[in-house]
């Protein structure tokens, strides 16, 4: 069975213009239930990390700022959100999703996170929106228990992984890989194992022959144990803040052959849904939407 992690989205205090991007998180698994994709029994509500979990990956001094509300205005205006304790609280529920989302992937081959991809989120700082970066919890929790030696992160939202990156310079066991728009957020990149920076307007010919170009050849070379995916819809045509030109079908045929690679090789993967800020609320949800329905098609659920 194919399980979901969902965090509710908490009625904290947000501005008008972030509303309406937060309410794809609730509407998506409505849309899911409504058509019959999934069911109420695939979903499970996480409970919040461990300080110990999170402190393999973030500094103590950002994690006790964060729970003491003690940010800067500088590191307010970084992340993006007013930092409030129920946006912290939510953040520790969405990056335990992702590490359960993992576990479940083990036995299930894939599994699915209604949140999270936050990979803006530093060591030691927030970006973009991210306070926790919960690929990169999940992966230290994993290598840490000696669950996986070799964990491959793919990373295709619109925008550069640069908490990522940062976070897994050094290390050996994690490989990046990140498709990007290259005059995008963030102005200025880090150095991923592997980066693809992609012109503006770019449609769904050459991104697909990109991402097949390159990602065989990655898993083949670094033969991970593990995979997480971050699925952002951001590389859309129709996003506020995308640059790409990637039809929604192109979107979907990016997903069906990300999980066909996972399943062919035998890789688990864990799936985080990332970016996507198109003007039609219609247009992110149904394309978060066709990332599961590709799951379950691909996977046979």
């Amino acid at each position: 069975m194919l399980k979901i992690a969902y965090s509710p989205v908490y009625k904290y205090d947000l501005p008008p213009s972030h509303r309406f991007p937060m309410s794809k998180y609730e509407l998506l698994p409505e849309q899911l239930l409504y058509e019959g994709a999934v069911t109420k029994d695939q979903f499970f509500h996480p409970p919040q990390i461990g300080r110990a979990d999170i402190l393999l990956t973030h500094t103590r001094d950002y994690l006790t700022k964060l729970e003491q509300l003690s940010l800067s205005r500088k590191e307010i205006r970084d992340i993006g959100f007013p930092v409030t304790k129920a946006l912290i609280e939510r953040g520790k529920h969405i990056a335990n999703g992702t590490l359960l989302c993992a576990q479940y992937a083990a036995v299930d081959g894939v599994s699915m996170n209604i949140a999270g991809g936050t990979h803006h989120a530093f060591a030691d700082k927030g970006e973009g929106f991210c306070v926790f970066n919960d690929f990169a919890i999940a992966a230290n929790v994993l290598l840490k228990n000696q669950v996986y030696k070799r964990i491959l992160i793919v990373d295709l939202d619109v925008h550069q992984g640069n908490g990522n990156a940062k976070i897994f310079q050094d290390d050996q066991r994690v490989f990046t890989f990140s498709v990007h728009g290259e005059k995008n957020y963030p102005l200025r990149k880090e150095a991923s194992d592997l980066d693809i920076g992609l012109a503006d307007h770019t449609m769904d010919g050459v991104y697909l022959e990109t991402l097949a170009r390159h990602l065989p050849d990655i898993i083949s070379s670094f033969n991970p144990e593990f995979i997480f995916y971050l699925a952002g819809v951001d590389i859309l045509a129709t996003d506020k803040l995308g640059r790409l030109s990637v039809s929604r079908e192109g979107c979907k045929e990016r997903d069906r052959f990300v999980f066909n690679l996972c399943k062919e090789n035998d890789i688990p993967v864990a799936v985080s849904m990332g970016g996507g800020y198109s003007e039609r609320l219609v247009d992110i949800v149904e394309a978060h939407a066709n990332t599961f329905r590709v799951a379950m098609e691909v996977y046979g659920y």
